[in-house]
C-alpha cells in the first residue's frame, strides 16, 4: 500500500500513542472469568493508573491487585512480594481465580513468574471458595513488548492453555469474540442462543463490567466465563474466533492443536459481510435456517443503506484504534461508499495492510492509507494532508477533530468523554444499524451546524 505521503518524520519518539499497556488488556480479559481477580506483577502505581483508565470508560468499580514492588524489589527480585499478594487476595476476595500479568519491571528484572507461583502452590496454607485454591492464571504481558489489544489476547491464550484441555467430545461450541464492548458480548450470547447453540464465550466481562444497580456494593462482581464451561472447551464442535490478527488468533488455533477443536477463524463481524459470515458460520454448526429476526435485522440495514446513500456517498474518514476494530470498520465503510483514507493502529500485529486490502477490495476509488504501529502526533499529521469529512474511534482523537473542525464518530475504547462506551453495539446487523445511523447524523448535525439558514430538514 504505498503513498506519496511524507514517510519522514522528525522525532524518534512517541508523542501520545495511540494505544495502551498488555497489562490494561489483560487486566480486562481476567475480570471476564468468573470469580477472577486481576493482579498486577509489578508496581503500584501500574494498578493505581488502570484502574482509573478503566473505571473512566466502563464507570464500574475496577479492582485490580498489585505486589506493589518497589526498589528493593527491583534488585533482589519480587517474588515474595508476588507471594503475600496472592495470599491477601485469595483471603480477602475468596476468589474463584487470580490472573496475573507482569508488568514491565518485572520482566525487565527477570522474574520467572511459573516458577514462583508453582513455589506459592507447593507451599500454600490458604484457601478459596469451598475450600480450594483458586485457579492461578499468567501471562506474560510487558508494556514495552506491544498494546493492549496483545496483551488482552495474550491473558485470552494463557486462560486457554492453563484451563482448558482434552476432555470429552460435546456438542457445544466456543466463541472467542475479541476485544468489543460488554453490549456486543450479550449481542453474541442472544445470537448463538437464537441458535440452539450452547456456546462459551471467552472472556465475559459483560455482567463484571456493565452491571445492573445493586443494593449494595460486591467485592467480587457476579458473571464472567465460569470455569466449569473453560475446563469444557477442550471437547467443543467448533471454535468461531473473531479477529484478523495472528495475536487474535491464537486461543483458537491452540485448542484446534492440543485438543482438535475445529476452528472457524473470521474476522470481526462488524458490517454487512463480515456479519454475512458470522451468521452462515453459526447456521451450518446449527444445522439449521438463520432467525428470521436476524434476517429482518439485515433487510434494515439494507433499506437504511439505500435512505443514507445521498449523504455518505464520497466522504472521506480517518480510521484508528486497534488493528482487528478498524480492519472491520474500514470494511464497513467501503460498504456505505465512505472512502477510508487513513486507517492507523499502535499496534503492529503482521497483516494488517494486507487484510486492509482484501476487505476493501473493488469497494474504494483510493488506495487505503495503512499505518500500522503510529502515534496521534503521525496521525494528526496524515489526517490535515488527507482532509477527511469525519473521524472514526475513541476519544483520544478528539483533539484532531477539533483542529480539523469535522466530527468525531465515537467507537471502541477507551470513550471517556461521552457517557455509555460500554453499551455502543459494533457487531452484527445491529452494531452495522446503530453505526450507520450515528455516522450519517453526525454529518447531518455537522452540516447543520455550520449553515447560517438553520434548515429543519436536510
Amino acid at each position: 500500500m504505498k503513498s506519496n505521503l511524507a514517510e519522514k518524520r522528525d522525532y524518534v519518539s512517541s508523542t501520545n500513542a495511540c494505544k495502551a499497556c498488555m497489562p490494561l488488556g489483560a487486566s480486562i480479559a481476567f475480570k471476564g472469568v468468573e470469580g477472577c481477580v486481576p493482579f498486577l506483577h509489578g508496581s503500584q502505581g501500574c494498578a493505581t493508573y488502570m484502574r482509573r483508565y478503566l473505571i473512566s470508560h466502563f464507570r464500574e468499580p475496577v479492582d485490580i491487585a498489585s505486589s506493589a514492588l518497589g526498589e528493593g524489589e527491583a534488585v533482589f527480585g519480587g517474588g515474595p512480594n508476588l507471594k503475600q499478594g496472592l495470599v491477601n487476595v485469595i483471603n480477602k476476595y475468596q476468589a474463584k481465580a487470580v490472573g496475573i500479568a507482569t508488568t514491565c519491571l518485572t520482566e525487565t528484572i527477570g522474574d520467572n513468574v511459573p516458577a514462583i507461583v508453582k513455589e506459592f502452590l507447593d507451599a500454600a496454607k490458604v484457601e478459596g471458595p469451598g475450600g480450594k485454591m483458586p485457579a492461578l492464571i499468567h501471562a506474560s504481558t510487558p508494556s514495552y513488548a506491544a498494546t493492549h489489544a496483545e496483551g488482552f489476547h495474550a491473558a485470552v491464550d494463557a486462560i486457554v492453555r492453563q484451563l482448558a484441555h482434552p476432555v470429552a467430545r460435546h456438542s457445544g461450541i466456543n466463541l472467542l469474540p475479541g476485544f468489543v464492548s460488554p453490549a456486543d458480548i450479550r449481542h453474541l450470547q442472544e445470537v448463538a442462543k437464537g441458535f440452539g447453540l450452547k456456546a462459551t464465550l471467552l472472556p465475559d466481562y459483560s455482567r463484571p463490567l456493565d452491571a445492573p444497580a445493586g443494593t449494595s456494593y460486591e467485592i467480587l462482581p457476579g458473571g464472567g466465563t465460569p470455569l466449569a464451561d473453560i475446563a469444557k472447551m477442550g471437547g467443543a464442535a467448533a471454535t468461531l474466533s473473531f479477529g484478523w490478527t495472528p495475536y487474535s488468533q491464537a486461543a483458537g488455533r491452540d485448542l484446534q492443536e492440543r485438543c482438535g477443536v475445529a476452528l472457524h477463524d473470521l474476522g470481526l463481524p462488524i458490517g454487512l459481510r463480515q456479519s454475512d459470515a458470522m451468521f452462515e458460520a453459526l447456521a451450518a454448526l446449527a444445522k439449521r435456517e438463520i432467525p428470521s429476526r436476524h434476517a429482518d435485522q439485515r433487510g434494515r440495514l439494507l433499506d437504511a443503506m439505500v435512505d443514507g446513500h445521498k449523504y455518505l456517498s464520497g466522504k472521506r474518514a480517518v480510521v484508528y484504534g486497534e488493528q482487528d476494530l478498524v480492519i472491520g470498520l474500514a470494511s464497513f465503510l467501503a460498504e456505505i461508499g465512505v472512502q477510508p483514507v487513513l486507517c492507523a493502529s499502535g499496534g503492529r500485529g503482521a497483516g494488517f495492510r494486507e487484510n486492509l486490502e482484501r476487505v476493501t477490495e473493488g469497494l474504494v476509488r483510493e488506495t487505503v492509507h495503512a499505518e500500522p504501529g503510529v502515534d496521534f502526533y503521525r496521525i494528526a499529521e496524515l489526517s490535515r494532508e488527507l482532509k477527511p469529512d469525519f473521524l472514526l474511534g475513541h476519544s483520544k482523537g478528539y483533539l484532531i477533530a477539533r483542529e480539523l473542525g469535522v466530527p468525531l464518530v465515537r467507537v471502541g475504547f477507551p470513550i471517556h468523554d461521552r457517557f455509555g462506551g460500554p453499551r455502543l453495539h459494533h457487531l452484527g446487523y445491529r452494531g452495522a444499524q446503530e453505526m450507520y445511523d450515528r455516522i450519517v447524523n453526525a454529518l447531518l448535525e455537522q452540516k447543520q451546524s455550520e449553515s447560517n439558514v438553520g434548515y429543519g430538514y436536510l
